[in-house]
């Protein structure tokens, strides 16, 4: 096998170390690493949960225990090496006291105190560095990441699940459930991944929804903030939502509508381990953009909107990525109050919000489509 092949096999093998941190390692990025001499395979290693160690020392940590001599190998890993310290030491500090000869890097680090910087510390001690070794598979693995750290802006995830004829309830309101067992597992896969779930207040009244990451395999998932878009300042102390609070963050953003019952109001949910947010309305409406921007000053990295048409056309000028399940039903019906995304709509296709040709999954009968915006 040619040179550049036994490289590309490598470097897929360290993003296949990567992936196995989904739902764990946030808010880092999921890294994976792989240690090569001769051209055989020394060592895997990745970042297994945040506060665990970075894929670098994971992956020389394995060299070790196996009694594996590092010295002159070459390192093939996804993220560029981190070169100072937060819950981990420098990783660029491990690989020059290993000895390794050269490092081949997949994605670079946006982070202003990576970005560069630890390839130039890697280069100084001798070490041979090659970057933009399949970037875009290696970029893949951080989406969330890589646009938190540039735009300031969670990530945002549009989701919902409608029927053949793009129904999300039927005419009566019922909505449990529309998709099967396995696309909603998936569902909670995808909450695992995120920071937080978004929804609003009359779906926690039409659906009396969790939002947490429910996956039964054992392992302890993160778990995402909830969020409520509660104009009016009227969740159900009753709701799963309130009832779970101080095991989960729950935060309600509401309108400012100020009356002797709000602050009534306010100070109840607070007992209750509720969160509470203000932000001014215009025509009763909160603006979303002001949400957004209001998460991300508080480390809210991505957000996973669940919610109704409402509330979905309001975020959607936001949305990076919708995920759409389809199920292989008909509710029929002539409502246009259950359909994914409301509001006032485009006048012409050529005005309408345009996303890149999807990936499609398949869970079951249940179809998803996953859309990236177009950019």
């Amino acid at each position: 096998m040619a040179e550049t092949e036994k490289s590309t096999e490598f470097m897929k093998l360290a993003i296949d170390e990567a992936k196995k941190g989904e739902g764990f390692t946030h808010p880092n990025p999921l890294v994976g690493a792989v240690l090569v001499k001769d051209g055989k395979v020394l060592a895997t290693g990745y970042h297994h949960k945040y506060g665990d160690l970075h894929a670098e020392r994971d992956c020389l940590k394995n060299a070790r225990e196996n009694g594996t001599d590092t010295k002159g190998a070459t390192m093939f890993v996804t993220l560029e090496p981190c070169c100072h310290t937060g819950k981990q030491p420098p990783c660029t500090q491990a690989i020059i006291e290993a000895g390794i000869k050269k490092v081949v890097i997949g994605s670079r680090d946006p982070n202003s105190l990576v970005n560069g910087i630890g390839v130039e510390q890697l280069r100084n001690a001798g070490i041979e560095v090659v970057q933009d070794f399949l970037k875009e598979e290696c970029d893949e693995l951080n989406s969330i990441f890589f646009y938190y750290i540039t735009h300031k802006m969670p990530y945002v995830i549009l989701k919902y699940a409608m029927t053949a004829d793009g129904r999300t309830a039927t005419v009566t309101g019922k909505s449990k459930w529309i998709t099967g067992e396995k696309a909603r597992e998936n569902v909670h896969r995808t909450r695992a991944k995120v920071a937080a779930v978004m929804t609003g207040i009359g779906t926690v009244k039409a659906d009396d929804p969790l939002l947490t990451c429910r996956l039964d395999d054992g392992k302890e998932y993160h778990q995402p903030a909830r969020i409520v878009i509660d104009t009016h300042l009227d969740i159900s102390p009753e709701s799963a939502l309130v009832k779970s609070a101080k095991n989960s963050k729950v935060l309600v953003i509401y309108g400012d509508y100020f009356t002797p019952q709000t602050y009534d109001m306010r100070e109840w949910l607070f007992n209750l381990g509720v969160q509470t947010a203000v932000f001014k309305t215009d025509e009763n409406r909160i603006n979303i953009k002001e949400v957004l921007e209001y998460l991300a000053e508080t480390g809210i990295d991505s957000v996973l909107v669940e919610s109704g048409g409402e509330l979905a056309s309001s975020v959607l000028p936001f949305a990076n990525e919708i995920h759409a399940y389809i199920a292989p039903k008909i509710f029929g019906g002539t409502s246009d109050i259950r359909v994914p995304v409301r509001g006032e709509g485009v006048d012409s296709p050529d005005d309408a919000v345009i996303f890149e040709k999807p990936e499609i999954e398949v869970f079951d009968a249940d179809v998803l489509l996953k859309y990236k915006r177009k950019i």
